[in-house]
């Protein structure tokens, strides 16, 4: 596995980014070989899942592709034990035929698919019997605000309508967590007047504005990297005090086999 320094230099990620890693990694349940990634983005979670696992990340926007391709690239090139390379692809789950896999996740992708429940079933196909799905999101409908609206989010969750999702895929042995405590709260109050902001000039459409989110809140360079790993290190041993709070939410579910 690559050591984090290494790591913030190839795929820096944001602070609320670093509180959702933490949470995901202790949510991944032991024996996971084989990972598929959803909407990889470009691919600063994928870069550190391939260093310890086999990875397949899939992302339909071809800049933010780009990105995760090389970024996938380096990891494989420093990284040993981890298995086969880790690989991108610039396609969508139909692609992949009945390819299956021990974990099948996705993070902050759900929120923008106006049939969640269709996708949920489709991607709970390529989990193996026996396998895990996992899923990040932002919490409660009443938090609902312009960013949302800008990024091209159709919803937000509640931990009861995340494991009412998976239980409707098929899965069971839901677990759901909060996570992004108390960070979440005062970046959100941020992009929202940010957002409001952007949506009063948007001239691009929503599927436009979707394809572009995983562009947002991008740090780049090995500094910003590190200085976000660093900072939020306090942060991240705050919110495993308190599991019930943060403003995203992180389910797993397995599907019996």
């Amino acid at each position: 596995m690559i050591a984090g320094p290494r790591l913030d230099a190839v795929a820096p990620l944001s602070p609320s980014a670093w509180l959702r890693y933490d949470v995901v990694t202790r949510m991944i349940p032991a024996g996971v070989k084989d990972v598929l990634e959803v909407g990889c983005g470009r691919g600063a979670f994928g870069a550190r899942i391939a260093s310890a696992y086999n990875y397949l990340g899939l992302e339909p926007d071809e800049a933010s592709y780009e990105v995760a391709r090389q970024r996938i690239e380096v990891v494989g090139q420093s990284s040993h034990g981890a298995g086969r390379p880790g690989r991108v692809l610039n396609t969508s789950t139909q692609a992949l035929g009945d390819e299956k896999f021990d974990l099948v996740c996705a993070f902050e992708v759900i929120e923008h698919i106006e049939d969640d429940v269709a996708a949920a079933k489709e991607w709970a196909t390529h989990v193996r019997p026996g396998g895990w799905m996992l899923l990040s999101v932002p919490a409660d409908q009443d938090r609902y605000g312009p960013m949302d609206e800008y990024v091209g989010h159709f919803r937000r969750y509640s931990p009861e309508q995340m494991s009412q999702l998976l239980a409707g895929a098929g899965l069971s042995s839901i677990v759901v967590r909060r996570y992004n405590f108390p960070l979440g709260k005062l970046l959100e109050a941020g992009r929202n007047v940010l957002g409001k902001r952007r949506l009063a000039k948007a001239s691009s459409s929503v599927a436009e504005r979707t394809a572009a989110s995983g562009r947002l809140y991008q740090p780049g360079g090995s500094l910003v990297g590190t200085v976000n790993r660093m900072g939020t290190a306090p942060l991240r041993g705050l919110q495993r005090k308190f599991p019930d709070r943060g403003v995203g939410l992180v389910a797993l579910g397995r599907l019996d086999g």
